[in-house]
């Protein structure tokens, strides 16, 4: 009789609807169509680290398609640069040496592009690793869609809605800040669906007066409200063009110490900027008259039971994993492309960001019916 295969499974980076029912989907699979023995891995790639693991068998498994969040606890620590007693450790030879101990014959990741990097650098130093992609900002390359995307984008179109009655009933101006650091899809999707009048994305540097030009037209038309959906890294052109020279020092940096303090000097004007919505609203209110007000969505978008898209997309992607596993396929990211799924090499995932494309449907859609982006 051959031995059953041990698999691990972990959530890294931030939690998202549609973890559990990924865990749930590759897990019941795991167990009941490919006899795998499942172990579950808390608290992401730090847990691996210090080997703290839960065994999921079938009643783990149980009612926990609609639950939030992830059942296993989750981190953003780098497997390469972990802080470990409040020092900086590469944690990977550690974290191979807990894979054997364990007898782990493959270990499967759920996360974004940061994780797929960790994941990727476990793939490096030998271990047997599959991915798959889960984001609420689907910016991850490779696939179509990533499990918490969905139900992020209901959550913040429905915010959308919401905020149209005030802005209407008060005359105002309210910019909705969405989630998206360094991609906008999220934005531009619920800004789309939502029907604001204005979508600000990171892709796009916004000219304030532009905004102001909009919001203007508006009121010709005997509008005097204006709902404006802002991605967190929304910038304007003299923003973004700190930012580009702040990565081009990060760029050309020779040594390890020039890069270290070219990312930190990066980091710090980029904290710089958290306000840049609030400072947008007090720019829009001198400029029109009009009543500004921000609302910060924040890490609602994160929570509550995964929409139904992202079950079923967490279960597919999930289930086709458990037989990659057992057909030993590693080093991939399971991927959604269209109605069917695919693999991808870690290597062209690891660390990359998916960026809306200035061509996109979706922007071309929103220039079709009036909307600003701020250009």
């Amino acid at each position: 009789m051959s031995k059953k295969k041990k698999v691990g499974i972990l959530t890294a980076g931030g939690d998202c609807p549609g973890l559990n029912a990924a865990i749930r989907g590759f897990g019941k699979a795991a167990i009941r169509q490919h006899d795998m023995e499942l172990i579950g891995v808390q608290d992401g790639f730090l847990g691996l680290a210090e080997n703290r693991t839960v065994t999921l068998g079938p009643g783990a498994l149980s009612g926990i398609l609609t639950v939030g969040g992830t059942i296993l606890g989750t981190s953003r620590d780098k497997v390469n640069r972990m802080i470990i007693a409040g020092e900086e450790k590469d944690m990977v030879p550690t974290i191979v040496d807990n894979y054997e101990k364990l007898g782990l014959d493959a270990l499967v990741t759920l996360g974004g592009g940061g994780t797929a990097k960790n994941a990727y650098k476990l793939a490096k130093a030998g271990l047997n690793v599959l991915h798959l992609p889960k984001t609420i900002d689907n910016d991850i390359v490779g696939t179509d869609d990533s499990f918490g995307f969905s139900t992020a984008l209901e959550i913040a179109t429905e915010a959308i809605d919401r905020l149209h009655s005030t802005a209407h009933s008060h005359h105002r101006i309210i910019l909705a800040e969405i989630m998206g650091h360094r991609a906008g899809w999220l934005a531009l999707g619920s800004g789309i669906a939502g029907g604001a009048d204005v979508i600000l994305l990171p892709e796009v540097p916004y000219k304030v007066d532009s905004i102001v030009e909009a919001v203007e037209r508006r009121r010709k038309q005997g509008l005097n409200f204006s709902v404006i959906a802002v991605a967190e890294g929304a910038r304007d052109e003299a923003d973004s063009a700190a930012m580009a020279g702040a990565q081009a020092l990060v760029d050309a940096s020779k040594t390890p110490e020039t890069k270290a303090a070219a990312k930190k000097a990066k980091k710090d004007l980029e904290h710089s900027m958290r306000d840049n919505t609030l400072k947008l609203a007090t720019q829009l209110e001198e400029a029109t008259g009009l009543e500004s007000r921000v609302s910060i969505l924040g890490y609602v978008q994160r929570g509550g039971i995964p929409c139904a898209h992202d079950r079923l997309l967490a279960t597919r992607l999930g289930t086709m994993g458990a037989k990659l596993v057992d057909d030993g396929e590693f080093g991939v990211m399971v991927a959604a492309k269209g109605g069917d799924t695919m693999t991808v090499p870690l290597k062209e995932v690891a660390g990359k960001v998916k960026y809306v494309p200035s061509n996109h449907p979706w922007v071309e859609a929103a220039r079709e019916v009036g909307t600003g982006l701020g250009d």
